[in-house]
């Protein structure tokens, strides 16, 4: 290299995701749809919660930040991906990759916390349903998502602080329609190995390790409550199961990208994809329709709004 330690590459290409023009048709279509129905649902969610005043309560202020989060994960590649669909040329400059990068780690890490948040939340309110109001205080609510913020930013910013200076100086093609780590990372003029283990088990680390925590946690729930009543296990399931299921669905993308050794390119894209567009689109689906307090509540607001616009 000839000691230059900085960036030639000014830009990075994406592959296509298909060179077949009706599936990039039906690609576009798919996507659009969900991506403006993630916004649509997860905008819902956010709008319900604060002008409800009977869901003020810790469970709906987490759930109203997660969907905040969720508008994030949906909003940092999905429009550039939809608007790259039919360009001959896909590309994105040094400090969008960048950004990508920065913005995709620092929501996830959030996420994480706010997912665990939301389990110490169900496991007070099923377990100690007495000190609930006073384990889980407003006081509390702010600590988690503060920690939450803090993490998601720490958990960034020091992996980027070992690749952003990395020397570019030739290939810049991503076999991807989104930036990150470790295909970013292998683009560089050196020997990456030891950062890309780095970067790997850093992410590895934390996905595996929260997603084992939020195991343990419905474990406890489900037999702590066994070990009172039956009739109490299926209202805890009932309850658990809507949480359990966005969860998998966070989780299992993030796990299968830094765990999977050498996945296959068609394997990364569709869960790529999987991650970008419908856990986005399904979360607020499955806490609307597995919540009958929350479907109330959105009748309620929607009548609220119709009554004003009447009115004015």
């Amino acid at each position: 290299m000839d000691g230059v330690n900085h960036s030639v590459v000014s830009e990075f290409v994406f592959l296509d995701l298909t060179n077949t023009w009706e599936i990039q048709l039906l690609l576009f279509v798919f996507s659009s749809v969900l991506y403006v129905a993630s916004l649509v649902g997860n905008s819902l969610i956010v709008l319900t919660v604060t002008a409800d005043r009977h869901l003020h309560s810790p469970m709906y202020f987490l759930l109203a930040n997660l969907s905040l989060i969720d508008l994030g994960v949906s909003s940092v590649t999905s429009p550039k991906m939809i608007f790259d669909i039919f360009r001959k040329h896909k590309v994105i400059s040094f400090g969008g990759c960048i950004t990508q990068i920065f913005f995709i780690h620092v929501i996830g890490g959030v996420e994480m916390v706010l997912l665990i948040a939301m389990a110490f939340d169900r496991y007070v309110a099923i377990c100690k349903p007495l000190h609930c109001l006073t384990i889980m205080s407003p006081r509390m609510c702010i600590f988690f998502l503060v920690a939450a913020w803090m993490v998601g930013l720490v958990h960034s910013v020091v992996q980027l602080a070992f690749v952003v200076n990395l020397p570019f100086c030739g290939p810049n093609v991503l076999d991807s329609f989104y930036c990150d780590l470790p295909r970013f990372i292998r683009l560089a003029c050196t020997d990456t190995y030891r950062l890309e283990f780095m970067v790997t088990a850093n992410s590895g680390f934390i996905s595996v390790g929260s997603f084992c925590i939020l195991l343990i946690s419905y474990i406890v729930i489900i037999v702590s409550v066994q070990k009172h009543s039956s009739a109490g296990l299926s209202k805890a399931l009932s309850t658990l199961s809507a949480h359990i299921t966005v969860v998998v669905l966070f989780f299992g993308p993030l796990i299968f990208f830094y765990t999977w050794p050498s996945p296959s390119t068609h394997l990364d894209k569709f869960m790529a994809i999987f991650d970008a567009f419908l856990t986005p689109f399904l979360n607020p689906i499955i806490y609307i329709f597995r919540n009958q307090e929350m479907k109330v509540a959105m009748r309620r607001v929607c009548r609220q709004l119709v009554s004003y616009r009447k009115i004015s």
